[in-house]
């Protein structure tokens, strides 16, 4: 990867493609989520495809202190400006998703779509059953972490988001990637966990987002809160258009790049941009 100094820190980043450019922000802990897309023949042909380490993951400055998630999307902004690009195809996954959403509200210019994959907004922990089985994972993994143990408390918290067995799964895909999760465990649990308890999504602010907007997303049987969010940004964007995505597990594009690039290549071709960087 190369790195950049992005508002005084250093990010790092890959570019690989060529055409229009499109920005893609990695789920919480997984700082390669994005790696097995990146080496999809097909997109990359038709797709400049970003993919950077959020400030605190991976080859990325560590978090130094408190940091919103207004400011993650001002790094991603700053970050295609660097890269002299002004307008982006945007793709999120999780709470990647959640830094989209706010980029979008913020520099809407710098957006042409908005893909979203499987996002945590909130607004889904007002249904009790999704709330309950929430706090249930994350009070483990928050009392893990507090005494000392983060690859349990990693591995607690992604056994609710990725289903059992899911390290072996992944390991496919990305080597090493765990041992890395527990290395940047601080910036989930200090950082983007109490971010996404004071961040808001709500009606009004989706009706300020106008682009084009994808939610991509499959059905979980043992986790509602995917289904539920879907369920909100269906109903709060008219514009939405919705992706099913033949894959069993919150990993998408780590357990098949394939079916989510299909996805991502039909949207981006349906909304192409005029003039692109």
């Amino acid at each position: 990867m190369n790195t950049t100094n992005i508002n005084n820190k250093s990010l790092a980043y890959e570019a690989r493609g060529s055409a229009e450019p499109v920005l893609l922000m990695h789920c919480g802990f997984v700082a390669d989520a994005f790696a097995p897309l990146m080496n999809d023949a097909e997109i990359t042909s038709r797709y400049r495809l970003i993919n950077y380490h959020r400030l605190g993951y991976g080859q990325s400055d560590r978090a130094s202190g408190p940091m919103s998630v207004a400011e993650q999307a001002a790094d991603a902004r700053a970050l295609l400006r660097h890269l002299g690009i002004e307008r982006a195809h945007v793709v999120g996954h999780s709470y990647g998703g959640v830094i989209a959403l706010q980029l979008a509200l913020d520099a809407p210019d710098a957006v042409q779509s908005l893909a979203l994959l499987e996002p945590s907004i909130p607004a889904a922990l007002a249904d009790p059953a999704v709330a309950q089985l929430f706090m249930e994972a994350a009070g483990k993994a928050f009392a893990q972490f507090g005494a000392g143990d983060k690859a349990g408390a990693v591995d607690t918290w992604l056994s609710g988001a990725f289903g059992p067995g899911y390290r072996e799964i992944a390991d496919r895909a990305l080597p090493d990637w765990f041992e890395q999760a527990a290395r940047d465990a601080d910036v989930v649990f200090q950082v983007e966990a109490p971010n996404i308890q004071q961040w808001t999504f709500t009606p009004a602010e989706a009706a300020r987002i106008t682009q084009p907007v994808l939610s991509a997303y499959r059905p979980e049987p043992n986790w509602p809160g995917f289904q539920k969010t879907h369920d909100l940004l269906q109903a709060w964007m008219p514009q939405i258009e919705t992706a099913f995505l033949p894959i069993e597990r919150h990993l998408l594009q780590i357990m098949n790049p394939r079916a989510v690039a299909e996805a991502l290549a039909g949207f981006f071709a349906r909304h192409p941009m005029r003039v692109y960087a």
